[in-house]
């Protein structure tokens, strides 16, 4: 079986492990080659590591006690708003390292910025949410590479946790949480729907 199947909701965690601030940073880094719409990589993260920042955490949970206290971190993951104003640090990456030619640059800012007066926040935010969906993903494959185990969790009271954490709720969106450390369990096994009743091939 592949290890990528293999990957359980972890909620208890081994206390003493810790992961140091290189290798969380190697982990989201690789997290981040997930894909996102126009490669605006709009996911943000705030980590938190710390017994003073789990409990700022505490009162934006509805439960999940245990995975803040045992966990090594609890990554909280959001979407900018704001990712256009990344475009051009990103395309001017993409030229000075040979990716993209500087007319393909051109063109894309110019579309971006004849686009962007036409979105909505609603809209913006919707394809931030799948973004954040792809790289939660990523993030919860790459750390079973590192020997971590994890839990993605949705349940959260979104409209307090900017002010928990100290974050601009008018810019940037909470979609997830990830907590990360050690198993300390098993996790519980599942099932899947078959994929004949959830899948149509035309």
């Amino acid at each position: 079986m592949s290890k990528i199947l293999e990957r359980r909701s972890i909620r208890k965690y081994d206390p003493n492990v810790k992961i140091s601030h290189e290798e969380m940073l190697k982990i989201l880094e690789d997290a981040t080659r997930a894909p996102s719409s126009m490669n605006m990589q709009s996911w943000r993260f705030v980590v938190v590591t710390s017994d003073e920042g789990k409990e700022k955490l505490r009162p934006a949970l509805y439960g999940n006690t245990l995975q803040l206290e045992t966990s090594a971190a609890m990554i909280v993951i959001f979407t900018d708003l704001k990712k256009f104003e990344y475009a051009e640090k990103i395309f001017d990456q993409a030229v000075e390292k040979g990716l993209m030619p500087i007319e393909v640059r051109n063109k894309q800012i110019t579309n971006i910025t004849n686009m962007v007066p036409t979105l909505s926040n609603e809209g913006i935010e919707k394809v931030g949410l799948i973004d954040a969906g792809l790289v939660a993903m990523q993030l919860m494959h790459i750390a079973r590479e590192h020997g971590y185990d994890t839990c993605p969790i949705g349940g959260f009271r979104h409209e307090k946790i900017n002010d928990a954490l100290g974050i601009d709720k008018n810019r940037y969106v909470p979609v997830l949480i990830v907590s990360i450390g050690k198993a300390d369990e098993d996790g519980y096994p599942s099932t899947r729907l078959p994929i004949e009743e959830i899948t149509t091939i035309i």
